[in-house]
């Protein structure tokens, strides 16, 4: 009866340990983002993108708007990883973001943003100009 037991919790464990290894259906892409962003109280921006994901290159437009303390102008280039994708439609859609920065002349920074399908940006990058916010706002990202 003892065998029989241990034999069940052995089976029972590489279940459960089977279930944690197996291979999720989303996956990760590689992005590349320049944005130039400018304003005074409301910061409005734009730029373009590249989604390269399983070989392929997706271009994208990136729109977005900040309100909140803005003076300046800037230019960012960032570079990451777009995490949870579900083929490349799921990268298109709304990300929320919150922070405070400053450049002039240049600087670097990290963002993390995520969208309503889960999907996850982790960037960074170098920003060009001259640049003090301290505020609220989002993007909004369209496939080409």
């Amino acid at each position: 009866m003892r065998k029989l037991t241990i034999a069940a919790a052995t089976v029972a464990l590489l279940a459960t340990v089977a279930g944690f290894s197996a291979p999720s259906r989303a996956d990760t892409g590689q992005v590349a983002i320049v944005f130039t962003k400018g304003g005074f109280i409301v910061g409005v921006g734009g730029g373009e993108g590249v989604l390269l994901y399983r070989g392929h290159k997706y271009p994208f437009t990136v729109s977005g708007m900040s309100v909140g303390f803005t003076i300046g102008a800037s230019t960012t280039k960032l570079t990451g990883r777009a995490l949870n994708l579900n083929g490349p439609q799921s990268l298109e859609g709304s990300y929320a973001a919150g922070g405070a920065g400053a450049a002039v002349a240049a600087g670097a920074g990290a963002v993390q943003l995520q969208n309503g399908n889960g999907v996850i940006l982790q960037l960074s990058g170098a920003k060009v100009g001259a640049e003090v916010s301290a505020a609220v706002g989002g993007v909004t990202i369209r496939l080409k």
